[in-house]
């Protein structure tokens, strides 16, 4: 039995299986864009920070080796001097954030006027190296400093530069800022030049399922083919598919309707042949060729029938009915029966010619055999469903009569001349075209056969 790990990695694979290529498309873009050019940005902008922290420490380095050249000592009066000036007004400013200062950690100490009486921090180091620390104030500081050998002293003199490292994480920051808001304005820009890649690039296919889909509805008999070479050759292979499935559809039915004619005959001579038998045999071929013709004429119904009608062209209802309604119209009249129809509608449907006159005549030919005085043909629509029904003023049928009245060749009236076809060829019709068939009591009191098929054509 699979793991409940085993069935959520199931369940996420059926899912993600479902995917459009375009949005496989995009969100591969999408983690691509996401990882990249995040990685790129972090690249960047630590790449410039060490190479802004590199030049500010080089500006202090050459800074302090000015000072180190200018720094003497007065033996007489024993104290440094350091009588040139650097040139920069900021070391001469109070807590400026510039400073020099000169010290050898003891007695001897010369420093910038800036740094006044402050001092700052010293380390040990013989060659220069640049740290950050806190100066006078709390100021954060970038200090390059180095320890020389002054005669005639014998201890070294730490000799430091330090500058105010807010101008400097100021100017990270705001390179910083500009390298996020243009990774995400390339990011925005790659997206949505991907999304027009995935768009043009899928065009094809989109037209391809198009036609597919007008095929399906019967607006053409086979797919375009002025497609990008790979989709070319597949939509050329399944033009032959449609091709070859129409021509063996039609041949099936040809095949049917030829059989249909090829046993009419022999039936009819054996039937006048039966006339010429005693009566007790009579009577039981005549069963025996009953339930003959009774399972041809199913069968080659069923054969004939053009499917579910995805793939067929609209046809108009009313116009197709029209020469149907008009002969049994007269068949009822000459019985005393009015035919009525109720059109609340007009409608195209999706169905084959032949299957909707077999569907209707049976259903009205039934009504004729059974009503007193009236039957109603109404046809309404509800979106892209048909309701079709038909009503006689007849005994009608109760529960058990009108499921027994579907079953192919179940005779209610031995005395009518009805093989009981009809109902039971009408339901494996509306049952190709996935629709539902429906008896039940009439307003009336005769039977009434309701019929919901899903081919109204879309306007």
């Amino acid at each position: 039995m699979p793991s409940r790990r085993a069935r959520l990695r199931a369940r996420i694979g059926q899912r993600w299986a479902r995917r459009s290529i375009a949005t496989r498309l995009l969100l591969a873009a999408l983690v691509l864009v996401g990882l990249a050019l995040p990685l790129a940005g972090a690249w960047l902008a630590l790449y410039y920070q060490r190479a802004a922290v590199d030049a500010f420490d080089e500006r202090l380095e050459a800074t302090l080796n000015v000072v180190i050249a200018g720094v003497t000592f007065d033996p007489v009066a024993n104290t440094l001097d350091y009588p040139s000036a650097l040139g920069d007004a900021r070391f001469d400013q109070v807590f400026s954030g510039w400073y020099w200062q000169i010290t050898d950690q003891g007695e001897h100490r010369l420093a910038s006027r800036s740094l006044w009486d402050q001092r700052l921090p010293v380390t040990d180091s013989r060659l220069a190296r640049a740290r950050s620390l806190e100066g006078p104030r709390g100021q954060p500081l970038r200090v390059v400093e180095r320890d020389i050998y002054l005669a005639p002293l014998e201890t070294p003199l730490h000799v430091s530069v330090a500058a105010d490292e807010s101008a400097l994480k100021a100017e990270i920051l705001g390179f910083q800022r500009l390298l996020w808001l243009g990774v995400l304005a390339l990011s925005l820009l790659l997206l949505g030049v991907l999304a027009l890649q995935v768009r043009f690039g899928l065009a094809p296919l989109r037209r391809m399922n198009a036609d597919l889909r007008e095929v399906e509805r019967g607006g053409a008999s086979r797919m375009k083919t002025r497609l990008p070479e790979e989709l070319a050759t597949l939509a050329t292979s399944m033009n032959a598919v449609l091709a070859r499935d129409q021509r063996l559809i039609e041949r099936g039915r040809h095949a049917a309707g030829n059989l249909a004619h090829a046993l009419k005959t022999p039936l009819s001579v054996m039937r006048l042949q039966l006339n010429q038998l005693p009566l007790e045999p009579r009577e039981r071929f005549d069963v025996e060729l009953s339930r003959i013709d009774s399972a041809v004429r199913h069968h080659l119904a069923r054969a004939s029938a053009a499917g579910d009608g995805l793939h067929l062209a609209p046809i108009a209802l009313e116009e197709t009915l029209a020469g149907l309604i008009e002969g049994l119209g007269r068949l009822a009249g000459r019985r005393q029966v009015a035919l009525e129809t109720r059109w609340q509608a007009r409608p195209h449907v999706r169905m084959d010619r032949q299957d909707v006159q077999e569907v209707v005549g049976n259903l009205l030919d039934n009504a004729l055999r059974w009503a007193e005085s009236r039957v109603t043909l109404r046809v309404q629509t509800q979106g892209e469903t048909l309701h079709l029904s038909v009503e006689d003023d007849g005994p009608g049928m109760d529960e058990a009569q009108c499921q027994a009245a579907l079953e192919r060749g179940k005779r209610l009236d031995e005395q009518r001349s009805n093989s009981g076809l009809g109902l039971s060829i009408v339901a494996d019709l509306v049952a190709l075209y996935q629709g539902t068939l429906t008896l039940t009591r009439g307003q009336a009191g005769g039977l009434c056969v309701a019929l919901r098929l899903p081919v109204v054509a879309r306007g």
